[in-house]
């Protein structure tokens, strides 16, 4: 990059308020702006000036902000200008910087925002507040950062499931479509035959199919933390738990809480219904929803319960270690998913997970890309702690 792009591009990180000094050291890099260079200067400093107000002081009248048609402009330059990731940081800092979170609840701006999670939680936190004339260009809205997080998730979570109940254990009962080539192979190679150049079973492995008898399901509880600070993680959950809901091999509960306790299990044919059930923000009793949880194990070695939470326990943090605990002993399958934000940053009360993982609970946050992966090595029965060990690095 040669000496006057940097000249350009400082001008544009500084704001119009250094124009004068950096024409003054170059005016001829800066007489070279772009027309495109100009929109972006102009975009950037509708919420980057230092009145910390949208298109500044200037732009507003007195005792009023700004018009829907100045900020649905704006959207529409700041898409035009930059790429997607760096527009839905912009959108967010718009909303953080200037005081723009009510304005998102106007249909005709709400349709020209970049569909980004971050600002779907914002809206969740808010949509007690949301005004009916707009309720539906919201619902229009989640359903869109629903739909990515689906096609991101549902196959792959679809493809792990199967593959881990199909192939779980073996079968006394012979189908050739479920024979395990590899096993049969590895205790077969001793009767290799020279002459005919075959390997020769003494036995044949069959793996244990998939069954929709009711008694042979594997039963997931999705145990999800909706206080305040849980808002991208319920997004991604209520995702995950609606495709588990849908696959006819598992039984799937799904209960939120925070100090206390919704079960949310039968709005799980929708995922945006689902999340319309989730009242984000309030206080946390952990141990409250674990034993409400235990109503629904009956048959604990065929029960997997995920705890999702950042573990910031306001009830009996005692009384919620010895439930966990009650539970591991009893066979069930217990792994604790802490608070992730968009970004993949995980957030939790380190102390109380660092008790968990001391009882044995694989205790760590999960980058939503590495669920299936994870939902595959718990179903298979594999041990977790190189998986808790790579997120710990992150």
């Amino acid at each position: 990059m040669d000496y006057k792009e940097d000249i350009k591009r400082w001008r544009l990180i500084l704001g119009k308020d250094t124009q004068d000094t950096f024409s003054s050291m170059n005016s001829e890099a800066i007489s070279s702006l772009s027309e495109e260079d100009w929109l972006m200067d102009r975009a950037l400093d509708a919420i980057y000036n230092p009145t910390g107000k949208f298109m500044g002081e200037a732009a507003l009248g007195a005792g009023r902000g700004p018009s829907n048609p100045q900020i649905s402009k704006w959207l529409g330059d700041v898409r035009d200008l930059f790429d997607k990731e760096l527009v839905k940081i912009i959108q967010t800092d718009a909303m953080d910087r200037c005081g723009l979170k009510q304005l998102i609840f106007e249909p005709e701006i709400l349709e020209q925002v970049e569909p980004d999670i971050s600002l779907a939680s914002t809206i969740m936190l808010l949509k007690d507040q949301i005004p009916k004339h707009s309720k539906e260009s919201v619902r229009a809205f989640i359903k869109k950062i629903v739909e990515e997080i689906n096609k991101l998730l549902e196959s792959d979570i679809k493809r792990a499931v199967r593959a881990a109940l199909n192939k779980r254990q073996h079968s006394p009962i012979p189908s050739a479509s479920a024979l395990d080539f590899k096993r049969t192979i590895q205790r077969g190679i001793k009767n290799y035959n020279k002459e005919l150049k075959k390997i020769i079973p003494e036995h044949y492995y069959f793996f244990e199919r998939a069954s929709t008898n009711p008694s042979s399901k594997f039963t997931v509880i999705l145990d999800i933390d909706q206080s305040g600070s849980m808002g991208e993680s319920v997004i991604y959950s209520s995702v995950m738990a609606c495709i588990l809901a849908s696959m006819a091999a598992l039984k799937t509960r799904i209960v939120a809480f925070d100090t206390n306790i919704v079960d949310l299990t039968e709005k799980s044919d929708d995922p945006v219904d689902l999340l319309y059930g989730f009242q984000l923000g309030g206080g946390t009793d952990i141990n409250k929803s674990i034993a409400y949880c235990m109503n629904y194990i009956e048959n604990p070695k065929k029960t997997i319960f995920f705890l999702i939470s950042d573990l910031m326990e306001g009830g009996n943090r005692g009384g919620m270690l010895r439930h966990l605990q009650e539970m591991k002993d009893s066979g069930v399958i217990v792994v604790c998913l802490l608070a992730i934000s968009g970004d993949g940053q995980p957030y939790y009360d380190a102390q109380m997970a660092g008790k968990i993982s001391s009882m044995g609970i694989p205790c760590f946050a999960c980058n939503p890309e590495k669920l299936p992966l994870l939902l595959e090595r718990v179903l298979k029965g594999l041990d977790l702690n190189s998986f808790q060990e790579e997120f710990k690095k992150k």
